[in-house]
């Protein structure tokens, strides 16, 4: 690894982990040159790629960056950070390569990422199930948003959105 901030190729690893998957693996090194420390992520790459079965049965190689694009134009200039953002695709395809071997159902990821958005933002929920689930009309909007009155998400750093006063 080349040291980012002295730029030399000598380090030593000094912790690694890997994700309950095992499907990427952090590693803390230092650089033998400059003593600072830095963090790196490996991503195993699978024998056997996991496909998505799309609508119209087409299947497709499975796409962390697809995930994490659809993911961005939901939540637009939300107040979701980055990392957030490439938590919920971590998670969401570790827990894919855990339970599917070969294919996994576009309904199957979409609905993964639409568990792990909602209590992030509410909002970037809302835009990201409107288009998962092609909700066309304002009455299929309206049930969406009276299921999310009913059953709000644990938001631990934000205000409820949908307060009983509003």
């Amino acid at each position: 690894m080349i040291c980012p901030f002295c730029n030399h190729n000598d380090d030593k690893v000094i912790d690694s982990r890997s994700t309950e998957a095992g499907t990427v693996i952090r590693r803390r090194r230092q650089c033998l040159k400059c003593g600072k420390r830095f963090t790196t992520y490996e991503r195993v790459e699978q024998a056997s790629r996991l496909m998505v079965v799309k609508k119209d049965g087409s299947r497709v190689p499975f796409s962390s960056e697809n995930v994490l694009q659809g993911i961005k134009a939901a939540c637009g200039k939300r107040p979701v950070s980055e990392e957030a953002k490439r938590a919920i695709v971590e998670e969401v395809e570790e827990e894919l390569h855990g339970e599917f071997e070969r294919e996994v159902s576009s309904r199957v990821v979409g609905e993964r990422v639409m568990a792990k958005l909602r209590p992030v933002d509410v909002v970037s929920y809302i835009r990201f199930a409107t288009e998962h689930l092609q909700l066309s009309t304002l009455e299929e909007i309206r049930n969406e948003l009276d299921d999310l009155r009913a059953h709000p998400p644990e938001l631990p750093d934000q205000q409820r959105l949908f307060s009983p006063g509003r």
